[in-house]
């Protein structure tokens, strides 16, 4: 039987969108995603994305195979090409004419539900949730379960590193350095990614403080390695710079692949990520 999917990218973060709403079960398997992801003997991806029914009340679920196989709780830039799949698929075309939200999901993942919207420049808004902050939530070993973890040094690669970790549904760890051009992400990457005060593996964002409204940032992610953005990373980032007092609640986080608009909101203490989300093309299996 033929699949039809759709390549989405957000700021370079690519990933191959299936509309799954026919079964509550992904319709590949993660080996079969990791064919499909290779670059140089599949269709070439970061993850395969599947749209699914949603649950206990929401509009959709969202799953996700990442390029190695894993499950990600959720995925910043793979939410908003799910939100901008959704739309294609119903049908909805963009319109400047109206500063409103074209349309609100509410989309079921492994993180909680989250609420992409449609703005009416083709830019998705989510609204991704509260971060959580404890070292047992995140999940961490460094520090007590129930303390922050904020600049605490960690040995990785023969070097002590200040870090901050935050969980996005997904973990996080970010360190701020001088020049994250300098950074050689491919070695250090998996090393912070597998050292075992992370008993889920972790996301890593390395960050260059330009302004207090503006951010610098390289990612290695967890399952994925060396990839152009990650909105969950980015959001951990303003919160993380939030927390050590070295920028604002909005800012911009400028990666590898394009910028996102981040916020903390004061008022709700949730996090808002903006950006873009962009069809490559479509094709069957």
């Amino acid at each position: 039987m033929a699949i039809e999917f759709t390549k989405y990218h957000g700021l370079g973060n690519d990933f191959i969108l299936i509309d799954n709403r026919s079964s509550s079960l992904p319709v590949l398997t993660p080996e079969q995603a990791v064919k499909l992801c290779d670059r140089h003997f599949g269709i070439g991806a970061n993850g395969v994305i599947f749209a699914l029914p949603g649950e206990n009340g929401t509009d959709y679920t969202m799953r996700i195979f990442n390029s190695d196989g894993s499950e990600p709780e959720m995925c910043g830039n793979g939410i908003r090409c799910l939100a901008r799949f959704l739309a294609d698929l119903e049908g909805l075309e963009t319109s400047q004419e109206s500063s409103q939200p074209l349309i609100t999901y509410r989309i079921h993942t492994l993180a909680g539900v989250m609420t992409p919207q449609i703005m009416p420049d083709g830019q998705v808004k989510v609204d991704m949730g509260l971060p959580k902050l404890l070292a047992g939530e995140i999940p961490t070993t460094l520090g007590s379960p129930d303390a922050k973890v904020i600049n605490q040094p960690l040995a990785v690669a023969g070097q002590t590193w200040d870090v901050t970790c935050v969980s996005m549904g997904n973990p996080h760890c970010i360190t701020f350095v001088e020049d994250v051009a300098a950074i050689p992400l491919e070695i250090i990457g998996p090393q912070f990614e597998h050292h075992p005060v992370f008993p889920q593996r972790t996301n890593t964002e390395f960050i260059q403080l330009v302004s207090r409204d503006y951010l610098k940032m390289r990612v290695w992610e967890r399952g994925a390695g060396i990839t152009l953005a990650c909105g969950t990373g980015a959001c951990a980032v303003l919160v993380a710079g939030v927390l050590t007092g070295k920028c604002d609640r909005a800012a911009t986080v400028e990666l590898p692949g394009g910028s996102l608009q981040i916020e903390w909101s004061e008022l709700d203490q949730r996090v808002y990520m903006t950006g873009p989300a962009e069809k490559v093309f479509t094709g069957k299996l």
